[in-house]
């Protein structure tokens, strides 16, 4: 292999290394879950939180004590201690909106915001990274 190949194969692979941003599946939580309509988009209550709270890993989110909790998702079967949701920040604030899951227990529900939940399977695309 010629130089110039080599040289252009080592940039390729340093360039590409470092614009490539790879997103991991985690273990699956549960198979189904409880969300307000199919698509998993409105919240189904508001909460308030009762306790810090900080997640072992990328499928969870961090809340502080006082929080408000807009939650999505609720987990069935063996995740069903798991709620999913947003936190209300600050609209300038450090912290960006982001969807993940926390111990119901930390949560007080103050307001329902939908009447029936539609059960159905969790996706990949729930426990992504």
């Amino acid at each position: 292999m010629s130089l110039t190949v080599m040289a252009f194969c080592v940039i390729v692979f340093c360039v590409g290394g470092v614009f490539s941003t790879r997103g991991e599946v985690m273990h699956k939580l549960a198979k189904r879950k409880l969300c307000a309509d199919e698509e998993c988009s409105h919240p189904i209550s508001m909460a308030r939180a009762l306790a810090d709270y900080t997640g072992p890993d990328c499928r969870f989110i961090n809340i502080r004590q006082g929080q408000i909790v807009y939650i999505y998702g609720k987990l069935r079967g063996k995740g069903r201690n798991f709620w999913q949701g947003t936190v209300q920040g600050d609209y300038f604030g450090e912290q960006s909106t982001t969807l993940g899951f926390f111990p119901k227990s930390i949560v007080r529900e103050l307001q329902h915001l939908g009447t029936e939940l539609v059960e159905m399977p969790t996706v990949d695309w729930d426990f992504y990274c």
